[in-house]
């Protein structure tokens, strides 16, 4: 409810508020006047109801634009400042006056069908770029990447974990041996060769039974895994071969874009969002980089058959990785035990859908091949 009297020049109070002294930050309660177009500002401090404080004609005093509930500021000719948050006073007089336009700002705040509108198009906007304009800038930034970019990504990722979370393997040199013998019988047909890809063994230590391929071709492979697959050779084949078609498909490197991609894109719209967002969309577009989209993982599920095919290896074992996944780890849901790798029981099934389609159409050699000559 305003406060403003009867306005004009019989004296009446405009407003109540504080008042400061030029070049102080003292407070002292008081009323703004009018008087024979005159503002006149009065103490109101006890036993002081009668003092005039300071005073000035309209031309020579700056009264602040209204913004919302922000208290207006009425600044006097020798700096002196007073405040009321009695908005709808400061309006009546000044619309007496004829200047009763308030701020464009103020004014934006009462038409709220406009804000709703332009937040509408803003959003819709930056679907379509989400939707359209990114994808087709992300597939230009992997083409133009130079290799030596992946291999300072990978060279401080691995280094980083080797820091802070991985430990020396502790698998015998036999069995490394063994494993990395398989590896390289299908790597020797994935895009590139063998000598593209590097397979390193590490303790997992918190991180457990895992495996995950670096942007230039560096694999990792944890005891835990090796572990957890129980003897089982041609299984942890079949998820190393699953690891080369991230590798092959740049599936990291896009990933990682689009994360920035995406930090870029509420950067544009928010403008400056504060160091702790900005921490938080870079940090989140590294751990970003490391998942895997499903889209993603099923074209590798499918690489890893036809590198297994083609190395003359049961295809199917990627498949018992995930019943391996649902007996001993639990993994029934849409998410996996292994934090990079969000999976689905539906997995098992596209790929033993995808085994019986290569071998209706002569195996997966004319498969292993488009790929050579696809980049």
């Amino acid at each position: 409810m305003s406060t403003v009297s009867t306005l004009a020049s019989d004296g009446q109070t405009i407003a109540a508020g504080i008042w400061h002294p030029p070049h102080s930050s003292r407070e002292v309660p008081a009323r703004l006047q009018d008087i024979g177009g005159s503002l006149i500002v009065v103490s109101d401090e006890e036993g002081d109801e009668s003092r005039r404080l300071t005073s000035g004609i309209r031309s020579d005093i700056e009264i602040s634009p209204r913004v919302g509930s922000i208290p207006r500021r009425i600044v006097f000719g020798n700096e002196s400042v007073f405040e009321t948050r009695d908005n709808d006073a400061v309006d009546a007089y000044l619309s007496s006056r004829g200047e009763g336009r308030s701020g464009f700002v103020h004014g934006l705040e009462i038409v709220r069908p406009r804000l709703i509108a332009f937040a509408l198009a803003v959003f819709v906007l930056a679907s379509i770029i989400y939707r359209y304009a990114l994808p087709g800038l992300v597939e230009v930034a992997v083409l133009v990447t130079p290799p030596v970019v992946p291999e300072m990504m990978s060279a401080g990722t691995l280094k980083t974990l080797d820091r802070v979370t991985f430990g020396p393997s502790k698998l015998p040199e036999t069995e490394q041996t063994e494993i990395r013998a398989d590896f390289a019988r299908i790597a020797a047909n994935a895009k590139g060769g063998a000598s593209r890809y590097h397979l390193n063994f590490r303790d997992g230590g918190l991180i457990g039974p895992n495996a995950f391929a670096l942007p230039d071709g560096n694999l990792v492979l944890t005891d835990q895994l090796v572990e957890l697959a129980g003897g089982d050779k041609e299984m942890i084949t079949a998820v190393l071969g699953h690891e080369i078609g991230h590798v092959e498909y740049k599936h990291s490197l896009r990933q990682l874009y689009s994360a920035a991609g995406v930090a870029g894109l509420v950067l544009l719209i928010a403008g400056d969002v504060g160091s702790g967002i900005q921490d938080i969309l870079t940090q989140g577009g590294g751990l970003l980089a490391l998942s895997y989209s499903r889209q993603a993982e099923a074209q590798a599920d499918r690489r890893s058959v036809e590198l297994m095919m083609a190395a003359g290896k049961d295809p199917a074992a990627l498949s018992r990785f995930f019943d391996l996944l649902e007996t001993k780890l639990h993994d029934h849901g849409n998410t996996s035990m292994l934090s990079t790798h969000p999976g689905t029981p539906e997995r098992k099934q596209a790929i033993l859908d995808y085994i019986r389609e290569l071998k209706g159409r002569g195996g997966a050699a004319e498969r292993v091949r488009s790929l050579w000559l696809s980049e």
